[in-house]
């Protein structure tokens, strides 16, 4: 039998043991966790919606009218016209013609990638795309070809080698990194070589573009430039679940052959009525996206200045570049004495030799919360000889 056990001892010896910390409070800048108030700079909510009273209002209302449970499948009689009803508002919020909507971001990527390329075809993956379309490529039972990291010039050298069927999956930002895809380039290349592009906007939509339409509205392409993309409303949308939007015949041929949205339960509508809710904040939330480009402006100049090494981000993800392991999680536990929650991101999540501080901004946080993390960092600044420039 193996050795389960010295597995997890040897991860422990590496510095790479992972453990669950317990939230007692709603998802904010300023929480409980595990009994101690925490200054919380490692959430996704990105604009600050996961706690916002009218999402929660309609919530409470829906309930009453709507139910809890999701009680079977959308295919069988768990879709309610709760879930219709956000299906047509992300269609609309993302200028698509159909959106599907899915229980996560992860069973989204891989119901989606595995129903559009199978045996004998050929799918063009970035090296540092998230493991949800990593396990989801594997799912298709796909030829996978990787490319490197935003690197065109190699895709489209793969591509013009490559017959069949081609399908290019990217994030639009990287959710570790926080760069942004080259998706103009990328989508001239997969034009040129009649390849499908499908982008993951999970960590784009609500922050970038016109009305946080995403990357790429950021960029100004539409639907003839990137036929799929797919987000997932537990980010910035400060819900639950996740949707694709495209066309109504790939949304069809999705509800027929993603096995990930045929066999799972719905969500409950309830949920899905606070989502349409959220989606309409979310649009208009420029005061909110204003702000928190301005936190990451500063956050940007003032760590910077401080001697840490950031990387090339204009997101509301702002990794600090350690280096091991170790030292990744004695900068974190000495933030977290000072109050200051930031997770520590090591193996294999980053590559060997890569560990962070993976800083993330919400627009709920404030001027004097941003002062408190600064101050923090300067005061932990001897432990991370590794960060300076």
């Amino acid at each position: 039998m193996r050795d389960f056990k010295a597995e997890l001892d040897k991860r422990r010896e590496q510095g790479l043991y992972r453990w669950r910390r317990q939230v007692e409070s709603p998802q904010q800048p300023e929480m409980m966790v595990e009994g101690r108030p925490v200054l919380s700079f490692c959430s996704n909510d990105y604009l600050g919606l996961a706690n916002h009273p009218a999402t929660i209002k309609t919530l409470r209302e829906s309930l009453g009218t709507a139910g809890l449970g999701g009680a079977a499948s959308h295919l069988i009689c768990g879709h309610h016209a709760a879930h219709h009803k956000l299906e047509e508002a992300l269609a609309a919020f993302s200028q698509r013609e159909s959106a599907l909507f899915f229980s996560t971001g992860y069973m989204a990527n891989m119901g989606v990638i595995s129903a559009l390329a199978g045996r004998g075809d050929t799918i063009f993956s970035d090296r540092l795309n998230h493991a949800s379309i990593i396990d989801g490529c594997k799912l298709s039972r796909a030829t996978i070809r990787q490319y490197a990291h935003a690197d065109v010039a190699d895709l489209e050298r793969q591509l013009a080698e490559t017959e069949g069927h081609k399908l290019v999956v990217t994030d639009g930002v990287f959710s570790m990194d926080g760069d942004l895809a080259p998706l103009p380039e990328l989508a001239a290349v997969c034009r040129a070589h009649d390849a499908l592009l499908i982008v993951d906007d999970a960590h784009g939509f609500g922050c970038l573009g016109p009305e946080g339409r995403g990357t790429v509205a950021h960029f100004g392409l539409d639907e003839a430039d990137v036929p799929l993309v797919i987000g997932t409303l537990g980010k910035a949308f400060g819900t639950s679940g996740a949707f694709v939007a495209g066309s109504s015949l790939l949304t069809d041929y999705l509800v027929q052959k993603a096995r990930t949205y045929i066999y799972t339960t719905a969500m409950p509508p309830a949920v899905a009525y606070a989502s349409c809710t959220s989606v309409a904040l979310l649009e208009q939330a420029n005061d909110r996206r204003v702000h928190l480009k301005h936190l990451i402006d500063r956050f940007r100049s003032e760590a910077s200045r401080l001697g840490f090494t950031l990387m090339p981000s204009a997101t509301p993800i702002q990794p600090i570049l350690v280096g091991d392991a170790w030292s990744a999680l004695a900068l974190s536990k000495a933030l977290e004495a000072r109050g200051i929650w930031v997770t520590a991101i090591r193996p294999p999540t980053v590559p060997e030799g890569e560990s962070r501080l993976r800083v993330t901004f919400s627009a709920s946080h404030t001027e004097a919360h941003l002062d408190r993390l600064l101050n923090a960092l300067a005061a932990c600044r001897q432990l991370s000889p590794e960060s300076a420039a």
